[in-house]
């Protein structure tokens, strides 16, 4: 298989899952005249009818005087993109409705405070190669691609997605591939953008079975937030060529509950019963999931559909994201009051992305009350003390 074939467009998706359209749904779908559940079921077709003008989702809602500046003036900064399954999922009477707040402007993103950054990350400077980001010794992240389905409003990397219309193409991944090779301490690679999932069937198998090719890789993922926004992506075609290259592990990022609907469920089912383990990362933010109950929900909800919570991410300093961003005690306060008080598989790592590329820095609440030698005394989530008898050997 040559990259010249598989840049070549696929044929439309195959018929989707028989889940009934919600109410919801069917208001969204009446705004394309002509459109069939068909059309809504194929993936493709959602992407080319995504909402991204201030005509059209206008006809969707009635904005707040905030949210019509912040769609005016989106292009300037991070361009709108909300497929019409996901807007579906909008509360449109309700300014505060954590599916609005992620995909709908406003125009307190134009607003730069000081700690802001453009990439705060530091993934460019950890990258010498264009897509290619090497700060760990044995892993790397492959940025296959410069768009995604829908532009989440906090997106760390709204400098390289900017007007949703930009590709990567061959040589660039060429010339990845080879930094991969020739680098063989890197044994686990991360493919994510953008989203890697917004590329046809057969360039992913191309980029999959290329890294899978190469002897020291022994661990590769997909990041991607597909499944969550665009679920109709996962089709049997897609699944049937994830299975010839396992084992795969696959990142998604969910952010609230409301997220996981029945085709988000049968999405990751299909992902699941082809033995492909999941994990969650969220993104903390303002007004969306700050507070113990909602996170738990959530990762109540994903232990369900077999979605393994993975981290909690403190929102990154990216340029106009203030208005998102949370105090640090608020995660270590989420996390107090998930430790202990539900199952361990619902308890992530929360984690901040040191700002100018420190990686990621676990954050966790003190349990340590106080040190000395041969003993700890320790608290339990219930404030309860104990001693253990520290080895000194």
């Amino acid at each position: 298989m040559t990259p010249t074939t598989v840049i070549k467009e696929e044929a439309a998706a195959s018929t989707g899952p028989n889940i009934p359209l919600s109410p919801d749904e069917e208001r969204v779908i009446k705004l394309f005249p002509g459109a069939t559940l068909s059309d809504w079921e194929d993936w493709r077709w959602q992407i080319r009818n995504r909402f991204r003008t201030f005509d059209q989702i206008s006809k969707l809602m009635k904005l707040s005087p905030e949210e019509e500046r912040g769609v005016k003036g989106a292009g300037d900064k991070l361009t709108m993109s909300i497929p019409p399954y996901f807007a579906a999922l909008i509360d449109t009477k309700d300014a505060g409705c954590p599916i609005r707040l992620q995909s709908v402007p406003l125009d307190c993103e134009f607003l730069t405070a000081p700690e802001e950054m453009l990439d705060p990350c530091g993934e460019e400077k950890s990258s010498e190669v264009h897509g290619l980001v090497h700060r760990y010794p044995d892993r790397v992240l492959f940025l296959v691609n410069e768009m995604c389905a829908m532009y989440c409003r906090y997106c760390t990397r709204s400098r390289m997605v900017g007007d949703g219309n930009h590709t990567l193409n061959t040589s660039t991944y060429d010339a990845a591939l080879n930094y991969i090779r020739k680098h063989t301490e890197i044994r686990d690679v991360l493919i994510s953008g953008g989203d890697p999932l917004t590329l046809g069937d057969r360039m992913l198998e191309y980029l999959i079975s290329s890294v899978k090719a190469i002897p020291h890789v022994e661990f590769v993922r997909i990041g991607t937030r597909i499944p969550v926004t665009l679920p109709q992506r996962i089709t049997p075609e897609l699944i049937a060529m994830f299975k010839k290259y396992s084992p795969l592990w696959m990142s998604i990022h969910f952010n609230h509950a409301k997220e996981v609907t029945p085709r988000v469920k049968h999405a990751c089912n299909m992902i699941a019963d082809a033995g492909i383990p999941m994990g969650s990362q969220t993104v903390l933010l303002r007004g969306v999931n700050d507070s113990s109950e909602v996170m738990k929900k959530l990762f109540h909800e994903l232990l369900k559909i077999r979605v393994r919570p993975y981290y909690i991410y403190q929102c990154d300093p990216i340029v106009g994201s203030n208005h998102f961003r949370t105090s640090v005690d608020t995660g270590i306060k989420i996390m107090e009051n998930l430790r202990g008080h539900t199952t361990g598989y619902a308890v992530p790592t929360y984690v901040i992305d040191g700002p100018g590329g420190g990686g990621k820095i676990p954050v966790s609440p003190n349990y340590v009350v106080s040190k000395q030698p041969g003993s700890i005394k320790l608290r339990n989530f219930k404030g309860e003390e104990y001693t253990y008898v520290d080895p000194t050997y």
